[in-house]
Order: C-alpha cells, then structure tokens, then sequence
C-alpha cells in the first residue's frame, strides 16, 4: 500500500508571482503541499492586485478549484469566487492569511465573525508606503502645491512664501502599526505628534510626544495643523470625526485619512473644505469605493485623491510572503500566530 500523504494542503488563493510561490513551496517542503494555480484565479492588473477581476472557468476548472477548496487546511487569502460560502465550500480549512489589515467589515460580511477559522492579517505590512502618504500630504500643502500648480497650468510666474512643516502640530489617530511608523517618520522631520488611543496608559510610542483618550480629543483639535486618521473601523470609531469636531480644528488645518472612509463624516468635510474652513486633505479613504464620478472631492484643487492605492506598492508581496512563510512555520510548530484576527474588537 502507498503511504499516505500527510503534508499540509495549502492553497493559495490570490495572484502571486511564481517566485513567490516558490518561496512558500520551499519554506516547509517535507510538511506542506503548496496547491496553486494561476490560470484557476483572477487576473491581476498591477503588481500586488489580490481583487483583480474574476476569470472565467470552465466547468472542469470551477471543479478543480472547488477541490482544492475542499482539500485545504490553510489559505493565503480568502475564497475569490464566492467567499460568502467559505466554511462549506472549505470543511477542512483551518488557517487563512488575509492579504488586507483592516479586515473586519469584510470577516463580518462574511459571516466569520465568531467562527473558529484562524484568520491573520496584514497588519504592518502597509504601514511604510502609508506613512509616506501621509508626509507627501503634510509637504504638498505646506510647499503650497495647489498653487503651484495652478500657476503652472497658467504659466503664471510670480513668486510667493511658503511653510516648512518642521514645528507643525499633528493629531494622529490610530497607534498601530502604521500610526506607529507615521509618528516616527513625522517627528524625524521635526514635527510635534499628538497620539489618541482608547487609553493613555503604557508605554508612549517613539515619536509620540503626548497622548490623549477619547475624553482629551476635543481639547488638542483646535492646536492641530494636520489630522492624521490611521485606525481601524470598528464601531468604536465610526464617524469618530464628525461635523463637531472637525469645526473643532483650526482653519488652516490639513485632514489626512489613510485608515477607512467610515472614520470621518466625508459631507461635513466636503462642506468645510469648499467654504475655506480647512485647509485641505489628502484622502487614500472614502465612504463610498470607488468614489462616485459627482462626488465634489474629484474637482477641489486642495485635494488630495488617491483611489485606495497608497498602501501598495511593488514590495507588498515580498512582505505578505515573508509574513506568510513566518506564520507557516509557526502553525505547523502549534505555537502562537503573528496578527491574529481579534473578532471581539473587529481588527
């Protein structure tokens, strides 16, 4: 009798270059089975696309992918045909790494909330390219980009005194990962970082040089010259930046939202940003995706649209690999997993 085969199936469910697959093949040779085929996934349009437009399959090809479905105990990334019916379609499923941080509206759609499935997430992974978003919007206003533009498109020559951010004043929401990186990156350019989370207890984070609860929030908003929101949505956060306070900040304040459009009330800041009683934004977020072609942030010159595009960049699949191939390792030894999707607080 043939011995039975007792690696691990792991499929992966999202488009990855082969050299990546390779390295996840490679990582545990004796004690996994790496199921991946491209030509069973959708297509991707840029690097690091995990919700690329589907493929059409043949009806052999939706068998084959449903086997795989059948056979596999952990899953880089979540079903792409019909996720909704991940845990009948995937009885054995154990373990899925998801490719995105902010999860939990997308865990709850699925009805995973609660569910025994392992879920991991992305959390860190993005927090360098959304930093950097962040200091593109704090230099493109205050080296008064909007009018340079302008100007340019006019061929209109006239010169003009601008602002360094160095001494600037931010708020920042959100002390995870890439609030973390973002309050590194922004106090090594010399400015003063205000950090809000739940609490104010422990450890203040590097680059932090305060913080504030929910309860001091109001008082620090109309100091702040640039808003930063980097948190998570959870009910907690919903619409934490509404009309109230964002009346609360100074005029010439600049609004920056790399977290979920959820977090800010995105009419009461349309309407401020017309009347001039912000400065600008500089949004990656918004309450609908993709934006609607009428939504009047399309045609306002201060700001900033960014299609939900600035946490990727070329390296995110070396990085959700390297995650990946650490967590495999750890799995497979039954000790703890990095980023666990915590269902109580929804991230």
């Amino acid at each position: 009798m043939a011995p039975v085969d007792s690696r691990v199936p792991v499929l992966i469910a999202t488009w990855l270059d082969s050299r990546h697959a390779e390295r996840i093949a490679a990582a545990e040779p004796d004690r996994i089975e790496l199921i991946y085929e491209p030509e069973l996934l959708p297509t991707t349009r840029y690097e690091a696309d995990h919700h690329g437009p589907p493929r059409p399959l043949t009806e052999e090809q939706r068998l084959r992918w449903q086997n795989h479905l059948g056979r596999a105990e952990i899953a880089f990334e979540f079903d792409w045909e019909r996720p909704e019916e991940l845990l009948k379609r995937a009885p054995r499923l154990r373990w899925v790494q998801a490719t995105s941080s902010g999860i939990g509206p997308l865990v709850e759609h699925l009805g995973l909330a609660g569910s025994p499935l392992l879920i991991t997430n992305a959390a860190g992974i993005h927090a360098q390219p959304l930093a950097e978003f962040v200091l593109l919007t704090a230099l493109y206003f205050a080296k008064e980009m909007p009018r340079v533009n302008t100007w340019k498109a006019e061929r209109h020559w006239e010169r003009f005194c601008g602002q360094e951010v160095f001494g600037s004043r931010m708020t920042l929401i959100g002390l995870g990962r890439v609030g973390s990186r973002i309050a590194v990156l922004s106090s090594a350019l010399g400015m003063e970082v205000t950090g809000h989370r739940r609490t104010t207890g422990g450890q203040t984070p590097p680059g932090v040089s305060r913080l504030v609860d929910a309860a001091g929030l109001d008082a620090v908003l109309p100091e702040t010259d640039i808003l930063v929101i980097a948190a998570p949505d959870t009910p907690e956060t919903t619409n934490l930046i509404d009309r109230r306070r964002l009346a609360l900040l100074p005029a010439h304040a600049v609004v920056v939202n790399v977290g979920r459009g959820s977090l800010i009330d995105e009419p009461a800041l349309i309407e401020m940003l017309q009347a001039g009683r912000l400065r600008g934004a500089g949004l990656d977020v918004f309450a609908k995706e993709p934006l609607p072609a009428d939504n009047p942030l399309w045609a306002m010159p201060n700001v900033i649209v960014s299609p939900h595009s600035a946490s990727t960049v070329v390296q995110e699949n070396d990085r959700l690999v390297d995650l990946f191939i650490e967590n495999l390792h750890r799995y497979l030894d039954r000790r703890p997993l990095v980023n666990v999707f915590d269902h109580a607080r929804r991230y």
